[in-house]
């Protein structure tokens, strides 16, 4: 464990400090308290932190989760000891996020996120998935004057009041038309949207960053006004285990979904198109609002196999095993998580030819992009009967995955935003890094 006490002025000008920082992670879910993959990042990242030697306090919204999920969650998460978990549980429940929807302000939580920020003298405030904390706090200013703040864009929040740029329900959208859009979408409209608000609230942030270069492109063409720079989504290496994976799901060939079941994930699309399947089984890992209504436009197909909610080890085996992951999402996504799970395993994956997916199977080589279903059913025979190009395009994304997206990789990235931060900020020229703690060093043994 490295020391706590502050060093700069123990450190001769422009020399790398490795000590063990306080980063205070304010987002509106966060496992078990959550869904989709911006979460998994999320426990993936802090917990990495936290082996590294870091303390991480991660504050999150429990009413928001309850909103959408009244029961408790299904699934439970390992918590790390360096790791602290801030409930938000207003006494007025849902009525909290509701409020700072629409004023924009975490008005019913402001003073436990007050005394929250003051508990430690933080070195590092990371915004993520503020959506119903509204961004009024993104003023907060936590004890000390020492410290910068990162945003990250997990979703399109920033520049669309439906979060995902997926219009009327029916499309991605191609030009704005928010308030007929969220109106339809049965959401109370945002006025303070209209206002410079959010230009304001933003002008606290010392750095925002994306998952990819195509979302943090968009929010520049949308006219978000501060500059997004790239930092994609990670794996930690020890989560790797192709190489003693657990028993195979099911005995015929299979290819693999994993998502929230939702209709802007297109799980609609590939079960349509699966009626042409006979030879490969489709297994489909998660839950989600749309859930009834995909069964059953499944029911008639016995290739198709619904799991339920997996945790991660679970998805582990599902994914080595499988022939190829599809990802046939009908809006941007912002990254892609599955995409690096499946590198992970040496598993392919196939993807819709949209947002930013298309971006990292470029940068890998480990996938196929399609466009309608034809070319997907072609992608689907190709690496079903050709095992050898099954095996190439694995080993592709597996190798891009060790160059692009280890923790390692996450971290060189993620220290260089925040040490540039603090130059522009401070004018300071000492470099943080992370540590090689014993747990780091044994999870990059794994390899």
């Amino acid at each position: 464990m490295l020391p706590e006490q502050r060093l700069p002025e123990q450190v001769r000008e422009g020399e790398s400090v490795s000590r063990s920082l306080k980063f205070l992670y304010l987002t509106t879910f966060y496992p078990p308290y959550s869904f989709g993959g911006d979460a998994v990042y999320l426990h993936r990242v802090a917990h990495a932190l936290g082996d590294a030697g870091h303390t991480v306090d991660v504050v999150h919204c429990v009413d928001s989760y309850h909103l959408r999920h009244p029961g408790e969650p299904e699934i439970q998460y390992a918590e790390h000891p360096n790791v602290t978990r801030h409930e938000l549980r207003s006494p007025f429940g849902g009525l909290s996020p509701l409020v700072a929807h629409q004023t924009g302000r975490p008005l019913l939580t402001a003073r436990r996120l007050r005394q929250i920020a003051n508990s430690k003298q933080f070195d590092v405030v990371h915004f993520h998935n503020i959506s119903l904390l509204g961004p009024g706090v993104l003023k907060l200013t936590p004890a000390g004057g020492d410290f910068v703040k990162l945003y990250t864009t997990h979703e399109h929040w920033l520049i669309c009041p439906m979060h995902v740029l997926w219009k009327f329900d029916s499309r991605v959208c191609e030009s704005t038309d928010c308030l007929r859009c969220t109106l339809q979408g049965k959401r109370p409209p945002q006025l303070w949207r209209r206002t410079g608000y959010l230009r304001e609230a933003a002008a606290h942030v010392d750095q925002f960053v994306s998952p990819s270069r195509f979302t943090a492109r968009m929010h520049t063409e949308r006219g978000f006004s501060e500059p997004v720079d790239v930092l994609p989504y990670f794996m930690a290496r020890q989560d790797q285990d192709w190489r003693n994976p657990a028993p195979r799901p099911q005995e015929r060939p299979y290819f693999l979904f994993v998502g929230r079941l939702e209709k802007l994930k297109g799980l609609h699309t590939l079960i349509e198109a699966w009626a042409k399947v006979t030879e490969w089984d489709l297994l489909v890992a998660g839950t989600g609002s749309a859930e009834m209504d995909l069964r059953a436009q499944a029911s008639a197909n016995p290739r198709i196999r619904f799991l339920g909610a997996q945790s991660q080890q679970q998805l582990g085996a599902l994914y080595t095993h499988a022939v190829a992951s599809i990802v046939p999402s009908v809006t941007y996504e912002t990254f892609g998580m599955v995409l690096i799970e499946s590198f992970a395993r040496k598993t392919p994956v196939i993807v819709r030819d949209l947002g930013a997916l298309p971006e990292v199977v470029e940068d890998s080589g480990g996938g196929r992009i399609y466009r309608d279903n034809e070319e997907l059913l072609r992608s689907v025979e190709l690496l079903a009967r050709t095992p050898a190009l099954r095996g190439e395009l694995g080993e592709l994304g597996y190798r891009a995955f060790l160059r692009l997206w280890t923790t390692e990789a996450h971290f060189e990235q993620y220290f260089g935003f925040i040490n540039s931060a603090r130059g522009r900020k401070f004018g300071s020229t000492d470099e943080w890094q992370t540590t090689s703690s014993p747990a780091v060093r044994a999870s990059s043994a794994r390899i």
